[in-house]
């Protein structure tokens, strides 16, 4: 069995961006046929991804998709739903089956013309016939027919002729012989109409073929022996890189200007908001049973540090003083405000800084300690930035702690590099020390082995965890993976690659929480 996916050329510049608030199945269809029928690029939007089935449909009539959605947990489900589907493939117009099924249809000979599996010519359609007047008069097949079959129906009428003792006209024969014939007649008689049953046929199927035709582009001719999969795709969230930031009015931000505080219906600003939420939710770290519960929240007047937090620590049972720190609405978290937070920390006399923010720059990773002062990163939930409608319950994940991945470069020969992954180190905050979790709390890894510091691109995927993450594409493409190649997916080792040109490696760890963490390594 193959299995393909229609992944071509994509073209630069989208003619037709759809978007249909609430769009389903059979608007995608609807969607789908214009553009196939107009032969334009499109791009089908849905703002509200839900379990995905916008993307499933796109993705099943050929369309690029784009959907959105708040919840990490709607765009999993999505995803796992996508990578684990399987779709009907079609015959491409401009592929050598294609070709073949478009000289049947059309009982023309084969176009010799190069092909090359391009998804933008369309697809081999089923259609039905408007047969005129005018084209039935202009199909010189008719005339070719009829001559060759008459010279097999003229023998047998008068052959049936002599044996019946008759003259008649081709019209003229009945269509059921007479009950007194005898064998040799009735035998005559079965062959002459058959042959005139074929010569109509044949003539009916030339006049359908040269006729003009209707192109039905809901249904496309599909090909049974390969089975479909979703082609590539990415799933993308804010960027953890430093950029320029602009606010709701698309107006630059000075990052060394005060940021002026966001409007609330109670007068109350964004700091305010998470603080509200922190005191509730608390630190939550991946594992349920070790979490920070806050005794006090209190505001604190610190150039970064805007409250002091007090929890017991669970060895020592004492009470211990925290640092927090809340980043931007909208920007990402620097080495340099960690290092400027840690200090400020140590000089009012905390015990540990705990920095909330929705993204961090990626060489804050190896940054968990200045001095004495733990540092925990504490990346918020991105509903926060609904907070104005979240109810206040303290039951959502919404500050979780990812600690640093653990992590091993192994150096090959002729400059080949192999990365292992341990697991994660985490820092419990009730005990106050470092822990390192096995690979099983992984949910999948990437690497860019050629880093440039502005983009993270995935070159090497892989996929860990407890459950087998390809179990359900195995079930519904109701066949087996290749072990060796599943192997060189489901491994806590990489493949080996070449040294990177730009001198950077990057590492990005996923959990099974959706939460994830970027190292970046150097290589001399």
């Amino acid at each position: 069995m193959e299995l393909q996916s229609y992944s071509s050329t994509q073209p630069k510049r989208i003619s037709y961006l759809f978007f249909v608030p609430y769009i389903g199945a059979s608007s995608i269809e609807q969607v789908s046929c214009y553009c196939i029928k107009k032969k334009c690029p499109s791009v089908s939007l849905d703002p509200t991804c839900g379990s995905g089935t916008t993307a499933y449909v796109a993705e099943q009539w050929g369309r690029r998709w784009i959907t959105i959605d708040t919840s990490r947990v709607a765009l999993a489900l999505a995803r796992a739903r996508i990578m684990g589907a399987k779709y009907p493939y079609y015959l491409l117009l401009d592929s050598a089956a294609g070709q073949q099924k478009e000289a049947q249809i059309s009982q023309n000979l084969p176009s010799q013309s190069n092909t090359y599996g391009d998804i933008r010519q369309g697809f081999v359609y089923e259609r039905v016939p408007h047969i005129t007047l005018k084209a039935i008069a202009n199909n010189a097949d008719i005339d070719t027919i009829w001559e060759k079959y008459q010279t097999k129906l003229e023998p047998l009428r008068a052959a049936l002729n002599t044996a019946t003792g008759k003259k008649w006209e081709e019209w003229e024969i009945p269509r059921d012989p007479e009950t007194h014939w005898p064998d040799k007649t009735r035998k005559l008689h079965q062959q002459w109409w058959q042959q005139r049953i074929a010569r109509q046929k044949e003539i009916d199927a030339s006049i359908a073929a040269k006729a003009d035709q209707e192109y039905l582009y809901d249904k496309p001719y599909e090909d049974k022996a390969i089975v479909r999969v979703a082609g590539p795709f990415t799933v993308e969230s804010l960027s953890p890189h430093r950029t320029l930031i602009v606010d709701e009015d698309d107006n630059l931000i000075d990052p060394n200007q005060p940021k002026p505080s966001k409007p609330h219906p109670d007068n109350a600003q964004f700091d305010q908001i998470i603080l509200e939420n922190l005191k509730t939710a608390g630190v939550q770290q991946a594992h349920k049973e070790n979490k920070i519960d806050f005794l006090s929240l209190e505001p604190w007047p610190g150039n970064y540090i805007c409250a002091e937090g007090r929890y017991l620590e669970e060895e020592s049972n004492q009470e211990k003083k925290a640092g927090i720190f809340i980043g931007p609405e909208f920007g990402t978290v620097s080495r340099a405000d960690l290092v400027a937070v840690a200090r400020e920390a140590a000089e009012i006399g905390c015990d540990v800084a705990i920095a909330c923010a929705f993204n961090y720059d990626a060489y804050t990773t190896e940054f968990d300690k200045l001095g004495r002062i733990p540092i925990l990163k504490a990346r918020m939930n991105a509903d926060l930035h609904m907070a104005d409608d979240l109810k206040n319950t303290g039951k959502g994940n919404l500050f979780v702690v990812f600690g640093e991945p653990d992590i091993e470069m192994i150096k090959l020969d002729g400059d080949r590099l192999q990365i292992k992954i341990h697991g994660v180190d985490v820092f419990h905050p009730k005990s106050g020390e470092v822990q390192s979790s096995g690979a099983d709390g992984i949910a999948c890894w990437f690497i860019d082995s050629n880093y440039n510091e502005e983009s993270f691109f995935v070159r090497h995927a892989y996929f860990l965890g407890a459950n087998d993450p390809y179990k359900s594409l195995k079930t519904t493409l109701k066949t087996e993976i290749n072990p060796e190649a599943w192997e060189t997916l489901h491994s806590d080792l990489s493949r080996p690659f070449s040294k990177p040109e730009t001198g950077r490696i990057a590492v990005k760890v996923i959990n099974h929480l959706g939460d994830e963490v970027m190292k970046v390594i150097k290589i001399s």
